[in-house]
């Protein structure tokens, strides 16, 4: 069945004259069939060089409302539209408008794991790749109000050496994630290396080598010497550093870092999706050209 898939969604992709996008943590199968896999930055990029007519993202819902929103002359499709973020649910568009009220004349950040209508509230977007880049061109007069996710916020603050206003989200996947359990991985596997994501807390974070975006472990381990690395972040990314990476062993830190909406993309669904072109992802005009200045300011420095 998954040739027979594979071999309907290539014709189809010829057909829409179609593009897949697919982050590191959907299914391997989804991963292998896609003709670009990244991060966030990286897959924000991808969308806007892209040569297409229909662009397939198989993430989660934020994401692909990024990519319509980088182009609106382009049908942006995601296969499973209840594919969602919790943290991106942590905030809305009204409860940021509140929160600058409290703040006037403050610098309004978001994480690109948020929806449109936050982008829209901001001045600028970033992602785990990109953040301390982004947040160096800020003015150090400036407050800087970050949402949605407080560990990304606190890391970035903390490297910068200066307090922001930090909105009290996370990731669920990162934030389960505890320090008792990097001391038992290093325990069991001295010397190896401890690869982390931005999302995790603070104290699993101190604990670690690196802390990197899924992007950046990638870019990481080619470069590195270690043969054996303990990875933190959504397990699906291990198929990608496997793939890359054939002489080394790649270790999740825990099993249980699973996102179940990345894994609700599947080639079932993107066949689907090209087949019958449902799933469209559209933007509101207003919210999409207000959401677009906050993403093309924060590309314009990355």
């Amino acid at each position: 069945m998954s040739a027979e898939l594979i071999a309907e969604i290539e014709k189809l992709k010829k057909e829409r004259k179609a593009v897949i996008l697919a982050h590191n943590y959907t299914l391997a199968e989804v991963q292998d069939i896609a003709d670009y896999t990244g991060d966030s930055l990286e897959l924000a990029r991808k969308a806007v060089d892209v040569d297409a007519e229909v662009i397939v993202f198989c993430g989660v819902y934020f994401m692909a409302e990024t990519a319509a929103v980088l182009n609106p002359a382009k049908t942006v499709l995601i296969p499973d539209p209840a594919a969602g973020c919790a943290m991106a649910d942590m905030i809305t568009g009204a409860e940021l408008r509140a929160l600058k009220a409290r703040h006037p004349g403050a610098v309004s950040v978001c994480y690109v794991n948020s929806t449109a209508e936050v982008k829209a509230e901001c001045d600028i977007s970033v992602t785990s790749g990109n953040a301390a880049k982004v947040m160096a061109t800020i003015g150090r007069d400036k407050e800087i109000l970050f949402v949605p996710d407080r560990h990304l916020g606190s890391y970035i603050s903390g490297m910068e050496g200066r307090d922001y206003v930090l909105w009290q989200g996370h990731c669920p996947i990162h934030n389960a994630l505890l320090p008792e359990r990097i001391r038992e991985m290093r325990a069991k596997y001295p010397g190896a290396p401890v690869l982390v994501h931005p999302e995790c807390p603070k104290a699993v974070r101190d604990l670690a080598d690196e802390c990197l975006s899924t992007g950046g472990m990638c870019a990481w381990a080619l470069k590195s010497d270690a043969k054996v690395i303990l990875v933190g972040t959504e397990t699906g990314i291990l198929h990608r550093l496997r793939k890359e990476n054939p002489d080394k062993t790649f270790i999740p830190i825990s099993d249980d870092l699973v996102c179940a909406d990345m894994k609700k993309i599947t080639l079932e669904k993107i066949a689907e999706s090209l087949r019958n072109m449902t799933s469209i992802v559209k933007v509101p005009e207003e919210i999409s050209t207000r959401a677009k200045r906050a993403i093309d300011a924060m590309l314009a420095v990355s």
